[in-house]
């Protein structure tokens, strides 16, 4: 079979190839629910994959470390590095005083990173490449970080917008930038997060449908091997900004000064 012929195989009646990387972002019910229309209290993708993240994270960090043995066990010793990792970051970031909002970072992290790797499982869902999924946890830290910072400081948060060390004509014009940087946090740290899942498997799905083109197919399928490789990285690095970012802002929030 020729690859003209081929192509022509993988094209739908409007021309082109018949790939659609977008697809694989819709919100729908599952099929096995027996599908229909998403309504407000349906059970969608989006709420499967999410469940599955909450019984993964329980089994990685309640169940398999369960017992606490002296000589741990894999799980252990993998929610041990976990939990460590996180509670260092805090206390780098935050000093000590951010370590009681310890729980709730640890489970910013745990849950982001658990949602990113199971979205790279062939026919998954990646919920985190939803605003809606992101925009709840970034504006969840916005406000968590406001109150923290007006409950411990009153009103002398308001110098985190103050730079006492510009020059005085300079200061208001800088207060104004930093007022406006401050309430845009949430849509950067919410959009960094589920661009950067969504460009990866867009990636991915683009390059796999030139793979039923004999012609291009070996390009294709090493392509899809290296930029899978690369998103078994970045999967892990967003959850590290998103969660490093959590803790620059509890910081501002803990000592409000320039």
């Amino acid at each position: 079979m020729t690859p003209e012929r081929e192509q022509k195989m993988a094209t739908e009646e409007g021309g082109g190839l018949n790939i659609h990387p977008m697809d694989q972002f819709i919100v729908k019910i599952p099929s096995w629910l027996g599908g229909g229309n998403v309504g407000t209290f349906s059970i969608t993708n989006v709420t499967v994959w999410m469940g599955l993240a909450v019984v993964a994270i329980i089994l990685l960090m309640i169940v398999g470390p369960h017992g606490r043995a002296t000589v741990p066990t894999r799980a252990q010793s993998i929610a041990e590095v976990i939990y460590s990792f996180i509670y260092k970051m805090v206390e780098d970031i935050a000093g000590k005083e951010g370590l009681k909002y310890l729980p709730y970072i640890f489970t910013l992290f745990i849950f982001i990173v658990t949602s990113n790797i199971l979205g790279l499982i062939p026919g998954s869902f990646t919920t985190t490449s939803h605003i809606a999924v992101t925009a709840v946890m970034a504006m969840s830290v916005f406000i968590a970080v406001t109150v923290v910072g007006f409950v411990k400081n009153g009103a002398r948060f308001l110098n985190l917008f103050w730079i006492s060390s510009a020059p005085p004509a300079l200061r208001p014009v800088l207060a104004l930038i930093e007022i406006i940087s401050y309430f845009v946090r949430p849509v950067s740290h919410s959009i960094r997060l589920a661009g950067n899942m969504m460009a990866g498997h867009a990636v991915i799905k683009v390059f796999a449908g030139f793979a039923v083109v004999t012609l291009i197919a070996p390009a294709s399928v090493l392509a899809i091997t290296a930029i899978y490789a690369l998103e078994m990285l970045v999967v892990v690095i967003q959850a590290y900004v998103f969660t490093i970012l959590t803790c620059v802002y509890l910081n501002d929030a803990l000592h409000p000064h320039h």
